[in-house]
């Protein structure tokens, strides 16, 4: 292969956005600074192996752990989010494994609990670490949102964050506690993106799908958004059914804009497409994947 970048190599093959969001409901956010972050998406080269090991099992207890970041932080003072149920909670690191016993047992957290948020997180992947495709592409968009919510009154807070899944789609972008992901969101979408966000609307350029739908059900999804969706306003919908087999799909959604209801019905077709999901891959070549493509009825 002649080239460097899995995101470059992803977006010339046309690979879809659609059906990559998955992602966790219950996440917690702990701020550590980036140049310490590990490959592993929550470890820190400065951080004790007890702490390490507490991540870890809360990790498999079903919690998404991620390291987050902003400029001029604090080195040992962190920053705790709890996600979808929006605590923020401020803990000196000597303090981080008391936090965190208390945390697991179920023990008030009082002591550390901050006011509540009022405004959604943005997080985009910078995680170099992992995948460079996220320090060259990552970066310049987190810049590019941050300075936008600096210059508009718009309800977020943007910080760097390890890695979020789909290095090929770098910039990769979530918004929590709605865990609606993004990818490919460039410096000069910030301003659309978060707009829109801001509206409780999707950026349909960069959406990628619910993460509560499997990848077929996301592609319908975004599908029928893009079908119903007017200049200002978008609809709700809600799953009626989905029938078929692992290559073709019929999907029928209820839907609700303003005054006007109905049903809609998407067709979807598996593909094979062969791609490399993250830089590390590219040595070994690229492997064959399933991807959906849908198509509404009328």
């Amino acid at each position: 292969m002649n080239h460097t970048f899995c995101a470059d190599l992803s977006r010339e093959q046309h690979d879809p956005l659609a059906g990559s969001a998955a992602h966790a409901e219950r996440n917690l956010l702990l701020s550590w600074p980036r140049a310490k972050w590990q490959r592993k998406l929550r470890h820190a080269s400065d951080m004790s192996d007890s702490l390490k090991q507490t991540l870890d099992t809360l990790a498999d207890d079903g919690l998404r752990i991620n390291l987050i970041q902003q400029p001029g932080m604090e080195k040992y003072q962190h920053q705790l989010f709890l996600m979808p149920e929006r605590r923020r909670f401020r803990v000196a690191r000597w303090e981080l494994e008391a936090f965190f016993s208390a945390f697991q047992s179920g023990t008030r957290l009082s002591q550390w609990e901050q006011p509540a948020m009022r405004n959604d997180l943005v997080l985009c992947c910078t995680h170099g670490t992992k995948d460079k495709c996220c320090a060259k592409y990552g970066y310049k968009t987190f810049k590019a949102l941050a300075s936008t919510v600096a210059e508009h009154p718009l309800p977020f807070e943007v910080w760097e964050s390890s890695h979020l899944g789909g290095c090929r789609l770098a910039a990769s972008v979530i918004v929590l506690p709605n865990v609606r992901k993004y990818g490919r969101i460039t410096p000069e979408q910030a301003l659309s993106f978060l707009q829109a966000e801001a509206r409780q609307q999707r950026f349909l350029p960069g959406y990628r799908g619910s993460s509560q739908l499997t990848p077929a059900q996301q592609s319908a999804e975004i599908a029928a958004l893009t079908q119903l969706s007017t200049e200002a306003r978008q609809p709700t919908l809600a799953l009626i059914s989905d029938h078929g087999d692992d290559q073709a799909r019929e999907i029928r959604f209820q839907w609700r804009l303003d005054q006007w209801q109905g049903e809609l019905t998407v067709h979807c077709q598996a593909t094979t497409l062969r791609r490399v999901d993250t830089c590390a891959d590219l040595a070994q070549g690229p492997t064959e994947c399933t991807v959906w493509h849908a198509m509404v009825n009328g």
